[in-house]
C-alpha cells in the first residue's frame, strides 16, 4: 500500500508568525525606491536578500517576489519587506491593492512602537495607505514563509 505524506503548511505558517506583526502598504513606487525612502527617513538599512526571495508557480509560470531584510543591531528584531506584486500576480492575492508587506518578527514590538512606525511610514512621499494586518486573518499567509 502506497502512503501519501502531506506537509502541514498551516502549522508551519502559524509557527512562523508567532509574535510577528505585519503592515500592509500601498505605495505605487518601485521596491528599491521605497526601501531607499525607508532607509533615509527611518535610519534603517533594508537590503535585498535573494536567498529568501519567494517563488510561486501559477499557471505553469514562475513568479519571483523580492524580499528586503533589515536586522536591528541591538535586538533580535528583524524586518522583512515583501514586494506583493510580480508581473501581474500577487503574493497575497486577497490583498491586491497592497504593494508591500512589512513583517516584523523575532522580538516583541509594542503597540506604541507600531503606531509610531505606521504614522512615520504614512508621511513618506508616495505612500497612500499603511494598515496593520492581523496575521490570523490572512488566507494565504504560507506564501510569506521562507
Amino acid at each position: 500500500m502506497l502512503m501519501k505524506l502531506v506537509l502541514d503548511t498551516k502549522g508551519l505558517a502559524d509557527g512562523f508568525f508567532e509574535e510577528a506583526r505585519l503592515l500592509g502598504i500601498m505605495a505605487p513606487v518601485n521596491d528599491y525606491q521605497f526601501c531607499w525612502h525607508l532607509n533615509n527617513s527611518l535610519g534603517l538599512d533594508f537590503r535585498i536578500n535573494n536567498d529568501i526571495e519567494i517563488q510561486l508557480t501559477k499557471k505553469l509560470r514562475n513568479y519571483f517576489f523580492s524580499v528586503y531584510e533589515y536586522a536591528e543591531a541591538t535586538t533580535t528584531l528583524v524586518h522583512y519587506l515583501y514586494n506583493n506584486q510580480f508581473d501581474g500576480e500577487y503574493l497575497l492575492p486577497e490583498f491586491k491593492h497592497l504593494d508591500f508587506l512589512w513583517l516584523l518578527k523575532g522580538d516583541m514590538i509594542g503597540d506604541e512602537a507600531m503606531e509610531y512606525l505606521v504614522t512615520f511610514v504614512r508621511n513618506i512621499n508616495g505612500v497612500q495607505l499603511v494598515v496593520e494586518m492581523p496575521t490570523d486573518k490572512i488566507k494565504s499567509k504560507e506564501h510569506l514563509v521562507f
